[in-house]
């Protein structure tokens, strides 16, 4: 992989002790760094490591959104007093078919198995329980992904 550029904002060192750890991790990269090395920035990483990606512009926002790989999780912060709504209006649909669950100015929790957790993912994935992967046209549910949006007012 080569140099990305992302930032170290907090973190990044390996933990003492047994196993293989890492501190809470926090990146940040520039909107031109992204979309030059899109697809290293977003290689999976297991654990506690976040990527923040700065766009400088709209148009550079809508592009690093529409070059995004599918995530579990997506989160937009906006302005407290509605002046970005416009942008939101735009990122959003964007956003959404990107991400199983779309969060508006909240951070995201850790995720916990329980019925209740939405776990869904970008197409073809699908938590629900009940499609099946055996017969038709069952099988054909499976391909519908689940929303779960949280947005505060």
């Amino acid at each position: 992989m080569q140099q990305c550029h992302a930032r170290v904002i907090t973190g990044g060192h390996l933990l003492k002790g047994p196993g293989y750890r890492f501190e809470n991790t926090l990146l940040s990269v520039s909107g031109d760094h992204f979309l030059q090395q899109r697809s290293d920035l977003q290689e999976e990483a297991f654990g506690n490591v976040s990527l923040i990606v700065l766009a400088s512009h709209r148009a550079q926002l809508l592009e690093i959104v529409e070059h995004l790989e599918g995530n579990l999780t997506g989160n937009i912060y906006t302005d407290s007093v509605g002046l970005d709504d416009p942008l939101y209006e735009e990122v959003e649909p964007l956003l959404q078919a990107k991400v199983g669950r779309l969060l508006t100015n909240k951070m995201p929790t850790g995720v916990i198995v329980s019925p209740a957790m939405m776990h869904g993912g970008p197409f073809p994935a699908s938590g629900h329980p009940g499609f099946t992967a055996v017969g038709l046209p069952a099988s054909l549910l499976r391909f519908a992904a689940r929303r779960c949006y949280e947005r505060q007012a």
